[in-house]
């Protein structure tokens, strides 16, 4: 009880900050930093460098209460077909953009819900993306998959396309947490989804787990997480829900008073977290597990694990190019995002424009502090000689909030010389203590909790 009274005496219970899957985050986004500047960073692309493609798919069948992504119900393919159509706009607005030669590394589509999509679409719009950004041979293709929306046909689509790794939601399997959620989803729904993914030659397989969720117990997350190592998972993201009904209005819909309390959340991640050790698996900076020799965990052990918008990557790609609504991009010289809203996203592409609405440029100093976050979320670790290797003198400039850090933190992290190392029983408080670092935290900006 010492150590937790001790967590949250700095802040783990109260503390709302960034997940910094991005710095600066969205939140500091402007729309003076939009297409102009989206064309400007394109034109300027190494097509000796591969670049990462996300895809965003806005559209679901079911509305998940706990989801606060860009999405929207539908109930027949009408507004899909469209939607394929516009994208297949974008790239050819894409194509024109671009310098000749540029390639392909990493693929990912998410949502929403990709498996929305029937088999000749699914078909039509990987070629589509191929006949734009063809892959290097280090291609990856990774898809957001909703057991519920998958048959056999759907995964011999994306296998055939060359799927590599299937990133199945599962969140919890406990059918009273799901019915306060809005997302049913029986277990033999899912065991079936993965023996057609396994069927297909798909070799990686990632589950994704909340906790914080209402009605959520440690023994109904316990039930959940045996369940989902009964699939063998090559890695696991766990979540902490994100309670943000101002942002995303469906979570009105969930009875706040079934929420688990502070303590209560921590629990359930700390059992959780333990529950995945106990497997054999790697704990992957503040919320993933792989498998050893995942592609993830050598990441980890070898020093290149990096954050990105999808969470922790293997992904060295520096640029990121987002397409559909709401999707943002990263370029060496900054972020832009696309039109948010499904109908502004249409309009811009067929008025013939590329779809970025907002964005920001990148500085000096935002460089070296997006690199000092991502090292302390990737590897709670952070060498001022490593940043002075990197960026020269002006990583000097961090030792004072080293200082800061390892006074306001003592404890938990430790400082050696320039040198910070968040301890483990310190590590709950990784995006507290990479917020130390930012400068862009906008007044009366509300974030997800830290815990």
């Amino acid at each position: 009880m010492e150590h937790i009274e001790k967590l949250s005496a700095l802040g783990l219970f109260d503390a709302r900050v960034p997940r910094y899957t991005s710095y600066p985050t969205a939140a500091v986004f402007t729309p003076q930093t939009g297409e102009a500047f989206q064309h400007q960073a394109i034109g300027k692309l190494d097509p000796d460098l591969p670049v990462s493609v996300y895809v965003h798919f806005p559209f679901c069948e079911r509305l998940c209460w706990f989801c606060a992504c860009h999405t929207q119900g539908t109930k027949t393919l009408s507004p899909v077909e469209s939607y394929i159509e516009t994208l297949e706009a974008e790239l050819d607005l894409m194509r024109s953009a671009l310098p000749p030669g540029l390639r392909m590394g990493r693929l990912h589509w998410g949502g929403g819900t990709p498996t929305i999509l029937p088999p000749h679409l699914i078909h039509r719009l990987a070629r589509a993306i191929r006949d734009v950004f063809p892959p290097d041979n280090t291609f990856e293709f990774s898809v957001e998959i909703d057991p519920t929306m998958v048959d056999r046909a759907k995964i011999d689509a994306l296998a055939a396309e060359g799927m590599t790794r299937a990133s199945i939601g599962i969140q919890d399997f406990d059918p009273q947490v799901q019915a306060a959620i809005g997302r049913l989803q029986p277990y033999d729904v899912t065991q079936a989804c993965v023996d057609d993914l396994r069927a297909a030659g798909i070799t990686s397989l990632n589950a994704d787990l909340v906790y914080g969720l209402p009605h959520q117990t440690p023994e109904r997350i316990d039930d959940t997480i045996t369940k989902t190592l009964s699939f063998a998972p090559d890695r696991v993201a766990l979540f902490g829900y994100a309670h943000v009904p101002w942002v995303s209005k469906r979570q009105k819909l969930i009875d706040e008073d079934a929420l688990p309390d502070d303590l209560a959340r921590y629990r359930l991640a700390t059992l959780a977290g333990a529950r995945f050790a106990n497997a054999g698996m790697t704990a992957i900076g503040i919320d993933h597990f792989a498998r050893p020799g995942d592609e993830l965990d050598t990441a980890f052990q070898t020093g290149r694990l990096r954050r990105n918008f999808q969470g922790y990557t293997a992904d060295t790609c520096q640029t990121l190019i987002g397409l559909g609504a709401s999707s943002i991009s990263r370029f060496p010289s900054g972020y832009v995002q696309n039109a948010p809203a499904t109908a502004a996203y249409i309009q811009r592409i067929t008025a013939g424009l590329l779809a970025g609405s907002r964005g920001y440029a990148l500085t000096d100093e935002d460089l070296l502090r997006a690199r000092a976050i991502e090292l302390l979320m990737c590897t709670f670790r952070l060498d001022l000689s490593d940043l002075r290797a990197e960026f020269g003198p002006r990583a000097k400039t961090l030792s004072a909030t080293l200082d800061g850090i390892a006074a306001k933190f003592a404890g938990v992290a430790t400082l050696e010389g320039q040198c910070l190392d968040i301890l483990p029983e310190g590590r709950p408080l990784t995006r507290i203590i990479a917020a130390a670092f930012d400068q862009h935290i906008p007044d009366r900006m509300t974030y997800s909790r830290a815990s």
